[in-house]
């Protein structure tokens, strides 16, 4: 083993070594690759637990391992063909929850197949829009991603009454709350208290002890995981196709957010992995790889699709740059993907244990943004720009009847808290003068 050189993405552990990897890259990210679909599809108005939702979590795992399988395999200029862990993101719930919502589904993903052609677009000048993206205004959009999804968390963690048309009166109980506090308190000991593997599924593990406490307070029915099949082929444009000009805009606009994010982790995956820089194939083609999963994902009912930050860690943590590692944890997902009773059993969660594990996931969004934020020279300048960016994006979040009177979609991007916080940052970052 030692004869190796694991810096090198070409290179792989033995195959017992490189199987339990590939599931560790698994573990990591599958919470957070599963929890935007059930969030898009409440907002949308699907029965909790019921097949529709299903197979859109079904599609969330099943494409988050094509993607994966885009970059670290690659065909032509497209994938970086490094160890990069695609999945569902959560930049985009904010824009797609509010047009699933008015609009359907179906202008939801059309939005989404179109934005992810444009986003595959932009791997050939990629490099030229960067200026665009600075910390500043990377970090001031994902913490405002975080910031926007936390109210959600505290709702699911609550009974999740509004969305899902439970029992009012239930909201906020005793009950719910000791389920998603057990999900919160089990997944701070695995993460800081223990190493390796556990640490790295610590919010998975949450989510299960969770589920069990659930059980044993009769808050779960398997009904559902008894009528779905064991296999399902996807099916093309399962909403059909409706375009809608502000939609498109506005799935676009968090794409581009979402492209510079992965130049990031490809970045970022190198230094930790090889101790140097991307080269600019490998982020031309990690865009191409962005872009393509994420068109193809809305072909067949999916979301889009982004680098993980937090396989990134990974990578860094074993050492191991082995790009097969993460082809093994693309197809583990694939084949999750293809039985509709896995999504079944996620889709029999109960709200409040999926509350609890977003409470952590949502918080760690907006801490990420705050570190991004925190390389930033505090100058007055900036400090304008974030403290507008923010006040306008979260506040018409907020206080939506403040733009009662703009035309629907237009309405929906204006209280999405990212697509107006990450439109002023842009053009304050763009036309503000920089200071002595």
């Amino acid at each position: 083993m030692s004869d190796i050189d694991y810096s090198n993405p070409n290179n792989t552990p033995p195959i017992g070594q490189a199987i339990p990897l590939g599931l560790q890259h698994v573990l990591a990210m599958f919470a957070s690759n599963v929890t935007p679909s059930i969030i898009v599809a409440g907002a949308a108005g699907l029965a909790f637990g019921g097949a529709e939702q299903i197979y859109l979590i079904q599609m969330a795992m099943l494409f988050a391992g094509i993607a994966t399988l885009f970059q670290t395999v690659g065909a032509g200029p497209i994938g970086s063909r490094l160890p990069i862990m695609q999945g569902t993101s959560f930049a985009f719930v904010g824009v797609l929850a509010g047009v699933a919502a008015t609009q359907g589904l179906s202008v939801a993903l059309t939005a989404c197949i179109i934005a992810g052609l444009i986003h595959f677009a932009l791997g050939s000048i990629i490099q030229n829009l960067r200026f665009m993206f600075p910390p500043l205004v990377t970090g001031l959009v994902i913490l405002a991603i975080g910031l926007y999804l936390i109210p959600v968390a505290i709702k699911y963690s609550a009974g999740g009454a509004a969305e899902f048309q439970m029992n009012a009166e239930s909201f906020g109980s005793l009950m719910h709350w000791s389920v998603a506090l057990t999900v919160v308190v089990v997944s701070l000991i695995c993460k800081f208290m223990t190493k390796g593997l556990i640490s790295n599924a610590a919010v998975l593990i949450g989510l299960i002890a969770g589920y069990i406490v659930a059980i044993f307070m009769g808050m779960v029915s398997f009904g559902g995981v008894a009528k779905s099949a064991w296999f399902q082929i996807p099916e093309a444009m399962p909403y059909g196709f409706e375009f809608s000009l502000g939609a498109v805009i506005g799935v676009t606009l968090v794409s581009i957010v979402s492209a510079i994010e992965t130049v990031g982790d490809t970045s970022a995956t190198t230094k930790a992995g090889a101790g140097r820089d991307a080269t600019d194939e490998e982020i031309s083609g990690a865009t191409y790889a962005d872009g393509l999963g994420t068109a193809v994902a809305g072909v067949f009912g999916g979301l889009p699709n982004t680098s993980f930050s937090q396989n990134v860690g990974i990578v860094g943590m074993t050492g191991i740059m082995s790009r097969h590692v993460v082809t093994i944890a693309g197809l583990i997902m694939v084949i999750c993907g293809l039985i509709p009773k896995i999504g079944a059993v996620i889709s029999s969660m109960p709200l409040p244990v999926l509350g609890g594990g977003v409470i952590v996931m949502f918080g760690m969004v907006a801490a990420a943004g705050m570190n991004m934020l925190s390389t930033v020279k505090m100058s007055r300048r900036n400090m304008i720009i974030i403290s507008v960016s923010l006040a306008v994006g979260l506040g018409l979040n907020l206080v939506p009847s403040a733009v009662q009177y703009l035309p629907g979609i237009w309405k929906t991007l204006a209280t999405s808290a990212v697509a107006p916080t990450a439109l002023l940052a842009v053009t304050l970052n763009l036309i503000l003068p920089q200071e002595d």
